[in-house]
């Protein structure tokens, strides 16, 4: 596996080998010592997967709070995104910060966002699968976001000529202004990802 990113200190960007022949590939999508030897020490406990129609569709900014706060090991299987970790640690020195990867089924690029990040993305094609692992399961009166577009978090997205498509509750979500935290910020910096 190739890693991405300080060992430990939060989002990493992993590439699995895969090993192809005649036949096409194969790829170990996810390994506990892998992980482990990158740094990320967590403990999945449910997949997610998503399907978006259009090109442009963009899920997020969202988090969920303590007690069920989530960490995420984000692929594309079908397509290709561009992801999104900002970190909304409280106290960090890189709060409101973000760090961006092309992540595509193509290349098998997997981008882990640890609690206290929100993460997001935007489909770069149509017809796009997105499946991600997480720490915890999905708790309604935990889910939480920060609106997509927020200025002061500058997220320059690439969106196509038709502009965003989003749900009604990311239309609505606050801004980091509006935001009270309530995660703490653990000692380390978000750091720039750099490219596989």
């Amino acid at each position: 596996m190739i890693v991405s990113g300080d060992r430990g200190c939060g989002v990493t960007l992993l590439r699995p080998r895969r090993f192809g022949d005649a036949r096409g590939w194969f790829m170990e999508t996810y390994s506990e010592a892998s992980a482990l030897a990158a740094g990320i020490d967590a403990r999945f406990v449910q997949d997610n997967q998503s399907f978006s129609a259009f090109e442009g569709t963009v899920r997020g900014l969202h988090y969920q709070r303590p007690p069920h706060a989530q960490a995420k090991l984000v692929r594309c299987v079908r397509g290709s995104i561009m992801d999104y970790a900002v970190d909304i640690r409280r106290g960090s020195p890189t709060y409101g910060h973000h760090v961006a990867a092309k992540l595509t089924a193509e290349g098998g690029e997997q981008l882990f966002v640890p609690v206290g990040f929100a993460h997001a993305f935007i489909t770069l094609e149509p017809d796009v699968e997105v499946a991600y692992k997480v720490t915890d399961v999905y708790a309604p009166d935990c889910d939480g976001g920060i609106v997509w577009n927020d200025s002061t978090i500058g997220i320059d997205w690439p969106l196509p000529e038709t502009g965003a498509v989003l749900s009604d509750k990311d239309k609505v979500l606050p801004t980091l202004a509006e935001f009270d935290s309530p995660f703490e910020y653990d000692g380390r910096p978000l750091e720039p990802l750099p490219t596989l």
